[in-house]
């Protein structure tokens, strides 16, 4: 399922490519890149005198240099530091052109994975450029203040979530935040080898922090009201199929079993595996590997 979140990337056909979405200004030298692109991520940049920083540069060399068109709009600056919020392509595939000599921060989790695919490889493609990686060990939750010409920028790793390496961005001055595919605007995700439980606890995390303006992964600019929303869809599901499982539910009774008819607005694209059902069984194989693991360790 680790794929799922990406697959459209060899899915959709070229025909979405297109003109790169102007930048909407969030705060005080802080900028959203809502890409009209779904198969390519949303970004986020803060502007200094010491340089530029950017959250996610999109799905591949032709997204970041669109990417990178609207950051020269606004700033000659060079990039310094690119955040990676979790491994998948949709995410970190134009770090080569926004930031070719920056410093990426990732998880160790992430670095992994992308050291991993590039195994194969001859030499590394371009859109990945393994600089000086700062990462972030398995497990650690303090994050990494950084101060950016003044600006001070709060990088947390919630633990596993959507990805089991995934960032958070925080920007306190302008109360903001960047949250990769922690969360999608109006949307089901799909689910990548992660974790229901601390996923809906990571959400409580950024809904505890003053926030005015959300950068999702993908889709639109959001406000408080959507990630609460998001959150308490994903709480919803995650009570229903647990109080099923317990029961001794198969999955098939627990996917027509569900009561989710307050979060149709979210939008599912089966095609991904992003639906009400996706998600209940993404959960459901989550409870039924820590019973496993449980009986193992009681058999012992």
């Amino acid at each position: 399922m680790r794929q799922l979140c990406w697959v459209l990337i060899t899915l959709l056909p070229a025909a979405l490519a297109h003109a790169g979405a102007p930048a909407q200004k969030i705060g005080p030298n802080l900028y959203a890149y809502i890409s009209t692109n779904d198969a390519s991520a949303n970004a986020t940049f803060l502007v200094s005198d010491r340089g530029i920083l950017v959250v996610d540069t999109g799905l591949n060399a032709q997204e970041g240099r669109r990417l990178l068109d609207e950051i020269r709009k606004i700033s000659w600056q060079p990039v310094r530091w690119i955040v990676n919020t979790h491994y998948h392509p949709d995410h970190r595939g134009g770090n080569g052109v926004v930031g070719p000599d920056a410093v990426i921060i990732s998880t160790e989790f992430t670095r992994e994975q992308v050291l991993r695919s590039l195994e194969d490889k001859v030499k590394k493609p371009a859109d990945y450029a393994l600089n000086e990686v700062v990462g972030f060990a398995p497990g650690e939750n303090a994050g990494l203040t950084l101060n950016v010409g003044g600006h001070e920028v709060r990088i947390y790793h919630p633990g596993p979530a959507h990805t089991r390496g995934d960032l958070i961005v925080y920007f306190p001055d302008e109360r903001a935040m960047a949250t990769g595919d922690l969360f999608l605007n109006s949307s089901c995700p799909a689910m990548d080898d992660g974790d229901m439980e601390n996923w809906v606890s990571a959400l409580d995390h950024i809904l505890s922090l003053p926030v005015d303006h959300i950068v999702p992964g993908h889709f639109g600019l959001a406000r408080r009201t959507e990630v609460q929303h998001f959150r308490d869809y994903l709480a919803d599901l995650r009570g229903q199929v647990a109080r099923m499982h317990s029961r001794g539910f198969t999955l098939e009774q627990v996917k027509k079993g569900l009561a989710l008819s307050k979060y149709r607005d979210l939008r599912q694209f089966p095609q991904y595996e992003a639906t009400f059902a996706d998600n209940a069984t993404a959960y459901y194989q989550q409870l039924e590997a820590k019973a496993h693991r449980h009986s193992s360790q009681t058999h012992r």
